[in-house]
This record gives structure tokens, sequence and C-alpha cells, in this order.
């Protein structure tokens, strides 16, 4: 590097320090967890309706819309129209549980009866993954969000301080990308789990071969997306990824490294431990080498620097991805014991909570003034405060759907002999169909979603439309993606990438 192209560097990394110290740091983590807040309290309403009024159980179109409208709609309220009042809608949503609450209770739907145990012997091998609809109500409104937010941060609707900040600090779009990589990280613990379960174990070549296969399409898809990009003179933001790294490049690197990670795991048997590893160790990287100014600062001669933002992020999504698989242990095994449904709920809600706790003391400590390091979050980088900023958030969510259901569906955590048959009808009653259909093809939708928001960039002048007008591109543009997410589900249909 020349001495014009250093000096230039440190000219930019001064001034980016301070803009940090002035306070240019994004939105306000709390303001983040109202806003979010609202997709767990629509779950709230949905279960309450659902318990006492059995509104879902026959899947009519009004109960399709209700779930659509419940789902989607309180999203798309929280992140324009009620984006200053977050606490004002999530307790309009509340509001009717009580008047629900009030009505005659509907009859309770006949239970089928159980075969005789000469029939039932076969099917009593209990499944030790089972679908737990907490989960599905958690990454399927994860999902929505996400769709909702690519699209309507190019409306004036949506409040600015939303959007992904430049270099410190967090937004609600910061969380939700961040918030992608963890839940990814949940499902892919489900092959560590059934692998252990058999007492298989994997050589390090066959397990790269596997990921290799995972990526493939991935990387086809980042390649697709960049080329659309530069070809369409599509806007784009340089300081995200880089000139030329997207998000599916990162998606799609991730399957190889995590195979990779899984041999060093014989030595550190943890998860979460390495995660915090890495994270620790790229931050020290950051904090005691010229690394921080180079990616913040440094010139674009070349193609690793002109995509040094993207490189060296997936350092801290890497990190974020193990901490997810981390959560999938505790989360998708059934437990085995001697104790009741209701305490191995109770010791989980507990577990969880802890976890939450812990997480969230460590953002405290890395990011504190006065007590802790005073590190700023930074996605851009995805340095270590970022990392640990999203675990806390995706564990306190993932508690919040977890208490939900406690509260409204205990049967579908009772102990004792259930045959399969039974246990899918339990999932059924207790899970969004809408919700279930964003999860079981998030990826699908997501890319549907990308091909939607461009298409929405190249035929409308976003910037110039009004909020009424916004607001219904953006229930049109929701309601096309629900529409192909329940189509695909009702056919069974689950595209896997």
């Amino acid at each position: 590097m020349s001495r014009a192209a250093e000096a230039a560097m440190a000219a930019s990394y001064k001034q980016l320090k301070e803009d940090f110290v002035s306070g240019l740091t994004g939105g306000d983590i709390l303001e983040i967890y109202y806003v979010t807040a609202v997709a767990s309290t629509a779950v709230f309403l949905w279960s309450a309706l659902q318990v006492r009024q059995s509104f879902f159980e026959s899947r009519t179109l009004l109960s399709l819309v209700v779930d659509f409208l419940l789902n989607t709609g309180a999203t798309l309220l929280a992140f324009t129209i009620y984006g200053d009042t977050p606490l004002l809608l999530n307790l309009l949503i509340l509001a009717p549980v009580a008047l629900i609450y009030a009505l005659p209770q509907a009859p309770t739907p006949k239970k089928q009866q159980k075969p005789p145990p000469s029939k039932r012997a076969k099917q009593d091998v209990a499944n030790p993954l089972p679908k737990k609809p907490f989960l599905t109500m958690y990454r399927g409104s994860m999902m929505i969000a996400t769709c909702l937010a690519i699209l309507a941060v190019d409306f004036k609707v949506f409040p600015r301080r939303f959007a992904k900040v430049e270099t410190w600090g967090s937004s609600l779009m910061d969380v939700g990308v961040g918030s992608f990589v963890f839940s990814a990280g949940i499902v892919a613990s489900r092959a560590v789990i059934k692998e252990k379960l058999e007492g298989k174990t994997t050589t390090l070549s066959t397990r790269l071969y596997q990921s290799m296969r995972h990526s493939l399409p991935l990387i086809i898809l980042g390649l697709i997306r960049l080329y659309s990009v530069k070809g369409l003179d599509y806007a784009e933001h340089v300081t995200e990824y880089g000139v030329h790294w997207n998000f599916f490049f990162t998606l799609g690197l991730l399957p190889p490294f995590v195979a990779i990670c899984q041999s060093i795991l014989k030595y550190i048997p943890s998860y979460a431990g390495l995660a915090i590893i890495i994270g620790g160790v790229y931050q020290v990287a950051l904090e005691t080498t010229s690394l921080k100014a180079l990616i913040l600062a440094a010139p674009r001669t070349d193609i690793f620097l002109k995509n040094r933002e993207g490189i060296f992020s997936f350092i801290g999504y890497l990190a974020i991805f193990l901490a997810g698989e981390s959560a999938g242990m505790i989360l998708l095994p059934r437990r085995l014991s001697s104790s009741t449904g209701v305490q191995q709920r109770k010791k989980l809600l507990l577990t969880l909570g802890s976890w939450s706790a812990v997480w969230t003391l460590l953002l405290f400590l890395t990011t504190s003034y006065n007590y802790g390091l005073s590190l700023s979050i930074s996605r851009r980088m995805a340095n270590l405060p970022y990392i640990l900023w999203i675990i806390a958030f995706n564990y306190v969510q993932i508690t919040a759907f977890c208490l939900v259901e406690t509260v409204f569906f205990p049967q579908a955590y009772k102990s004792g002999e259930i045959s399969p048959q039974s246990e899918a009808e339990i999932y059924k009653r207790c899970t969004s169909s809408v919700l279930e259909a964003f999860n079981k093809n998030g990826l699908a939708v997501f890319l549907a979603a990308n091909l939607l928001t461009g298409l929405v960039n190249l035929t409308v002048p976003t910037l110039d439309v009004s909020n009424i007008q916004a607001m219904g591109i953006l229930m049109v543009y929701v309601a096309t993606l629900t529409g192909l997410a329940v189509g695909l589900d009702m056919y069974n249909i689950s595209i896997k990438m």
C-alpha cells in the first residue's frame, strides 16, 4: 500500500472514530426489543383465539386471513406506522385477549380414540427430535420480519433508524441479518444431534463433501445476484459487504467452515465456547492490529480490499452460526426422563432464561463504558459485541415464544406415551399455518422476497410514493410471499438448499 493510500486510510479511520465518539451509533437496543416483541404478542393473541374459540382449528379461508393479518400485518405496522410507538401497538394487540376470554368458550374438538395397545405398539417409539411449535413460531416470525424489512426500507414510511447503520451501533435490520444466521444454526444442529444419537462418526472429508453440496446452490445464487445487480445498475451499499460480496456468499461459505469447526470440537466440546473463542480472537485482532482500520478505511485497490467487509464479517457470522447450533442442542432433543412434561418445560424455560441472562451480561460487559470494555456494536465488521448482541437477542425471543406456548398449550409438552399421529395433531393445533409455511420454506421465500424487492424497486419510485401507497404495496408484497409459502406447504413441497 502506498504512502498516499495509507494517509487516506488514516484520515478516513480518524473520521470514523470521531463519529463513534459523537454518538452516531444507530438505534436504541431497547426500542428494537419493543418493536420485535410485536411478533410474540401477535402469537399471544393467536393462541388465545385458538384455545378459547378453536378459531384456527378448521383452517378455513377466514381463519387463514386472520392468521395472515395477525402474524404479518402486526409486524408490518410495527416497522412502519407504529415505528415510533411500538409499546402502544403491543398493548392494542393484547387488548382483545380479555374480550376473547369473556366470551363463552367454544366446544373442545373431539379427540380420536386411541387404538388398542396391541395396535399402538409400533407407534409408541418417540421421535427423539420432535417438531416444537414455539420454535416454528419463532423462525416463521423472524422470516416474515426479514422479508418485510428488505423492501420496507426503500419507502419513507420505514423509519430511517431501523435501516442498517453505516459502521457503529445496531438497528432493526442489523439484527435481522444476524438472526437469520443464528436461526440457520439451530436447524443445522438437527443433523449433528441425529448423528450422535445413532452413534455415527463422520470423517472430515465426508463432512466437507456434504457441506459443499449445501454450499453450491447458495454460491450460485450469490453469483446470480451479483451479475443481476451489476447488469441492471441496481442501487447497492458498498460498505455493507463490499463491491462484489453479498449475503448469499456468506451463507454459502458457512457449511464448509462449520464442518472444519466440528473437528475442533473434539478439543473444545462446546459450540457456544468455540463461538466465544472465535469472536474473542477476532476482537483482539481488531483492537491490537491495523485490521479494524483496514476493514473500515482501506482504499479498494484489489479484489480482496474491495470485498473486505464481507470477508472479515464472515468470521463473526461463523461464530453466530455456531452459537445457534449450541442453542439447537438445548432446544431440539426430546428430554426422556422420569420428570413430568410440566417439570421439563419449567426446566427448559429456566435454561433459556439463564442463557438469555448470560449472553446479555456478556454483551453488557463488552459494551458498557463504566463497567466494561467500552466496545461498540458493529454489524459491518460483525465484531464481538455484535455477535453477543445477536445471540442474546435471539435467546430472549425464543424464551418469549416458549413462554407463550407454555401458558396456552400445556398439551404440547405433557409427558407420557403418545403416538406420532397424536403428536402431529397437537403440533398442528398449536402452530399458526402461516408461520409454519414461512418456516418450512424459509430460504426459498427469502429468495422470492429478494426478487420481488428488485422488481418493485425497478418499477416503482419508492421514495416518491405516499405512505398510504407504500403500505398498499407492502401488503400486496407480503400477501404474495404468504401465498407462495402457504401454497408450497399445502402441496407438501419443501425446497432445500
